[in-house]
């Protein structure tokens, strides 16, 4: 009986680990669903967040390493913190910045473009990003703390502790990750709510099947690009901080955009639900994997490929996820 209990514990926290995977999902499908553009920097976007909002926190001077060696100087820390409320809110200023200058320096040049470039764009864009934010906050190690609390729920392990045998102590839930759960169900309602309801997310769709249509209603692609820029870099955002807090800020932090990518086959590029019912499969599906047959019979360390493989086979069978855009043409 106490095996049937600890499946039940695995399948919960393989539902709070998809909601995180879902978190960085999400950038992708914004920026696809709105142009149409697969977004390779939206991992980076997620560290550099991260790191501007751990900086900001810190009071760290930007690119203080690169002020010190022209000028021989020692500077490190203006002196001063910062809450971390007023910090996040100033990480969205940047990342909104970030969104302009994207827009301005790279795909207001690339307008009508095949997509291959666009994607190439944003390769060239995630290797630049990661280079800026390695030379304004450094590479170490950084820890994020902005008030979530952490380690085991005593109250879930205790309310659970009298389903199974004495040497059954109750569901270990991380609180982080019922936080990050609670931020994701309203993130997704708040973007689906935006995409179905409002004028900018119907240009949004607009822009996405066509640019030069949606130039010729009205529609300015640069305020539309600009506008789910700064959305996915909320979304960075967001996803940095449960990532960072959970794991610490560091440069493999950008690697969890790999982990999106079979999020997204299963889901569907186009779908902002898709993208959590894609990372709940995924992250249900490894763990169970790892419990039922990835410890007992192969060695463990299954969690490291499981979900591309999955995806690799669901594609097979749906290409364009449980929840993308249907591809009709006319023969």
């Amino acid at each position: 009986m106490d095996q049937f209990y600890y499946g039940i514990e695995v399948v919960l926290n393989g539902l709070m680990a998809g909601v995180l995977y879902a978190l960085v999902a999400l950038g992708f499908v914004l920026i696809y669903k709105a142009s149409g553009i697969f977004n390779y920097a939206q991992g980076v976007m997620a560290l550099f967040a991260a790191l501007t909002l751990v900086g900001i926190m810190n009071g760290q001077i930007p690119f203080a390493h690169l002020i010190n060696a022209i000028f021989g100087t020692d500077l490190h820390y203006f002196g001063w913190e910062v809450p971390a409320l007023l910090a996040i809110l100033l990480t969205v200023g940047v990342m909104v910045l970030f969104a302009i200058a994207v827009q301005r320096f790279i795909f207001r040049h690339l307008v009508g473009q095949e997509p291959i470039i666009l994607f190439m764009a944003t390769i060239g864009l995630a290797y630049f990003l990661e280079g800026v934010g390695d030379l304004m906050w450094g590479s170490e190690i950084k820890t994020l703390d902005v008030g979530i609390p952490q380690g085991g729920s005593f109250w879930i392990e205790d309310m659970t502790a009298g389903l199974g045998s004495d040497d059954f102590f109750g569901f270990f839930i991380d609180k982080l990750d019922i936080v990050a759960a609670i931020v994701a169900i309203v993130l997704v309602a708040a973007l689906v709510a935006f995409s179905q309801y409002t004028k900018q997310g119907r240009a949004l769709r607009a822009v996405a099947d066509d640019h030069q249509a949606a130039l010729s209603v009205g529609i300015s692609l640069n305020y539309i690009w600009i506008l789910v820029w700064s959305i996915a870099g909320f979304v960075a955002l967001v996803a940095g901080i449960m990532w960072g807090a959970k794991s610490g800020v560091q440069f493999s932090l950008s690697l969890i955009a790999l982990k999106a990518l079979p999020v997204l086959m299963l889901g569907g590029f186009t779908s902002i639900p898709g993208a959590i019912v894609g990372g709940l499969i995924i992250g249900v599906g490894e763990k169970l994997f790892e419990f039922l047959i990835g410890a007992p019979y192969l060695g463990g360390a299954t969690e490291n490929w499981f979900a591309y493989v999955l995806a690799l086979i669901f594609l097979v069978f749906r290409p364009q996820g449980l929840f993308g855009e249907r591809i009709i043409e006319r023969v």
